[in-house]
């Protein structure tokens, strides 16, 4: 029962540092200064928020995951329409 406790902890944590690494990674696409730079970043940040919703769903955390997986389509959306010309 601890051992469950303490992975359930560490998953949680885990999934905080990569929605706060995925943010990040998207912010940093702003501050960018070339296209390849911008291009790094965004594949940061889906890669962050890949795990995050994975770590969601193995976690139960549904409502997280939905909101994570939204969050991701917008970055997408957002990347596509002002890093992509």
């Amino acid at each position: 029962m601890m051992a469950e406790d303490e992975e359930r902890r560490a998953k949680l944590a885990s999934l905080t540092r990569c929605k706060q690494q995925g943010e990040k990674a998207y912010d940093d696409m702003y501050d960018a200064h070339s296209f390849a730079d911008s291009d790094v970043c965004y594949s940061n940040a889906k890669e962050f928020f890949y795990d995050a919703i994975r770590l969601a769903g193995e976690l139960g955390l549904t409502d997280e995951a939905d909101t994570l997986s939204r969050r991701l389509i917008h970055i997408k959306a957002v990347f596509r329409s002002q890093f992509s010309h």
